[in-house]
């Protein structure tokens, strides 16, 4: 029988609004993907952030809410509350997003282990509102507010989101993916997939961050821009688990 490609149920059949070469397009398909491949479709609420996907409730054909900026943990551990048993509830949020303005709603959401799970895209840029610099801006990169590149004398360093809350007792499952090349999409469908099930099965805080590209803002071609990832993004944030509770209790035994 032939296998036809074709696009996801749980993703709209409308044209997306990202700029050309931006990866949010191929993380939104890995979404969608999971979701019809778990068949939790007409169970899944998910939480649009403030920034590049703010309008990510025109393109899941599950249900959606529209947070605050920042605020999406928040919404989401809500939403679980109020019905843990059925709704599968997931935050896809950028670093401006989580790693700045809801810093404080993305820790404690993880060291309260809620049972939700949040994609968070990492492009190291401040890409909807003109590029400026991101609290997972590169040291020494050009942004619109680092124009001389970024500074951690005056600035700080960049915030490794996965190392920072793999500290923490609570969360169940954290890794860091990318989708710059056809064996990363692979891996970071299955980190993904990993995520919607660990909530499908109770067992708490799970967050996927995906080093993305913003060509726009890099000021660089969409290929260039996929090669930034290896070269400049993955050395500074390596891919990889950072948290596996369930693993690490099944090796154990």
């Amino acid at each position: 029988m032939a296998v036809v490609f074709q696009k996801p149920h749980a993703l709209a059949d409308v044209p997306l609004h990202y700029c050309p070469g931006c990866t949010h397009g191929i993380v939104h398909r890995l979404v969608a993907e999971v979701i019809d491949e778990l068949g939790i479709e007409g169970r899944t609420i998910g939480i649009a952030p403030v920034g590049c996907s703010v309008m990510a409730y025109n393109y899941f054909n599950c249900d959606m809410i529209e947070a605050a900026h920042g605020r999406a943990p928040a919404v989401a551990t809500g939403v679980k509350r109020a019905n843990p048993e059925e709704h599968i509830v997931f935050t896809y949020q950028g670093d401006g997003d989580l790693a700045s303005i809801g810093m404080a709603e993305t820790v404690h959401a993880a060291a309260r282990n809620e049972n939700i799970t949040i994609i968070f895209i990492n492009n190291a840029i401040y890409g909807m509102t003109g590029g400026q610099m991101a609290p997972t801006s590169l040291p020494g990169q050009v942004t619109q507010t680092s124009p001389y590149g970024r500074d951690p004398k005056a600035c700080g360093y960049p915030i490794r989101v996965c190392e920072m809350l793999s500290e923490l007792e609570g969360p169940e499952y954290l890794a860091r993916v990318t989708v710059n090349n056809v064996k990363n999409v692979n891996n970071a469908k299955k980190a993904i997939k990993k995520a919607f099930q660990n909530q499908i099965d109770g067992k708490g805080f799970s967050l996927v961050e995906v080093l993305s590209t913003c060509p726009t803002n890099w000021g660089m071609t969409p290929q260039k821009a996929l090669e930034w990832i290896d070269e400049k993004m993955i050395p500074y944030y390596p891919l990889g688990v950072y948290k596996d509770r369930s693993a690490k209790e099944e090796n154990a035994q």
